[in-house]
């Protein structure tokens, strides 16, 4: 790998390491087989996943609201549910997350409830819970 591989990678290592506590293991397989796409994404994941005071736009729970969302819309029940739990752990509660999975069944239909919705809703509610 080249020098800016190398400082992509351990960016987005970093940034994994800081918003979600852990780098998941989809994309630990992505960085052993494909260094160089985890370095691009890396590098765009540590430039989004920054929280206001860091300089982004938007803080860190509405960047994990709108990305369990997203995912949620998609079918991605995996990175729905941890972008959901991220979001609680960030001060989210499970009213605001629910009623955005109600805009994402108004916009992708009652489908995106049964494959997704309602299992990051479970998931998000057991974190609130754990938390207190």
């Amino acid at each position: 790998m080249t020098e800016l591989t190398d400082q992509a990678v351990a960016a987005g290592l970093a940034n994994f390491e800081k918003t979600h506590g852990q780098v998941p293991d989809s994309f630990r397989s992505m960085l052993a087989h494909a260094p160089e796409a985890f370095a691009g994404y890396g590098l765009m994941r540590a430039g989004l996943m920054r929280d206001k005071a860091e300089g982004g736009a938007l803080d860190l729970k509405t960047k994990e609201l709108v990305f369990a969302l997203l995912d949620t819309l998609v079918g991605q029940n995996r990175g729905a549910k941890a972008h959901a739990a991220n979001a609680i752990r960030l001060g989210l509660t499970v009213p605001e997350l629910a009623e955005g999975l109600v805009q994402v069944l108004m916009v992708g239909g009652i489908t995106t409830w049964n494959r997704t919705g309602d299992e990051v809703l479970r998931h998000a509610e057991a974190i609130a819970a754990e938390l207190g």
